[in-house]
């Protein structure tokens, strides 16, 4: 039953969310669930961000946990910025669709930032990073058009 559930919300939140370029729920403006973005690169760990340090960048909110963290996102947003816009990064190659992605399941590859769906499907990005990297950049250009 879990799996079907999981699936069903796989499925319609990738429907969902077609044509925006940064993945935000639907209750919400917030990129990366309000997640602070540097914090990945300069602590190793997802840390939630604050309203008090908040920056716009392609249609969305970005929360930072410090000044400093806004200030390094604002000077090169495109390093700090998960790639395919924080949906899920195994979606966008595998599936060549797109899913929510969570800021808990992440990795860092090559100095870029990669979110998953979940601890399962991370599990599969896992398997084959360069493989699923190298297909989900061709793929994801013809995901922002639709």
């Amino acid at each position: 039953m879990k799996r079907i559930l999981t699936l069903a919300l796989f499925l319609w939140t990738s429907t969902v969310f077609a044509g925006d370029a940064i993945y935000t729920s639907l209750f919400s403006s917030n990129a990366v669930s309000g997640y602070d973005t540097v914090a990945y690169f300069t602590q190793g760990k997802p840390v939630k961000g604050s309203k008090k340090f908040k920056t716009s960048y392609k249609g969305a909110n970005w929360l930072f946990s410090s000044a400093e963290n806004l200030a390094k996102f604002k000077q090169s947003p495109d390093k700090y910025a998960p790639q395919y816009g924080g949906f899920c990064a195994w979606a966008v190659a595998a599936k060549n669709d797109r899913a929510s992605g969570d800021p808990k399941r992440w990795n860092i590859v090559d100095g870029k930032l990669y979110l998953n769906y979940d601890k399962e499907i991370q599990g599969k990005w896992q398997k084959d990073i360069p493989g699923f990297i190298a297909t989900g950049d061709k793929n994801w250009p013809g995901l922002l058009n639709k």
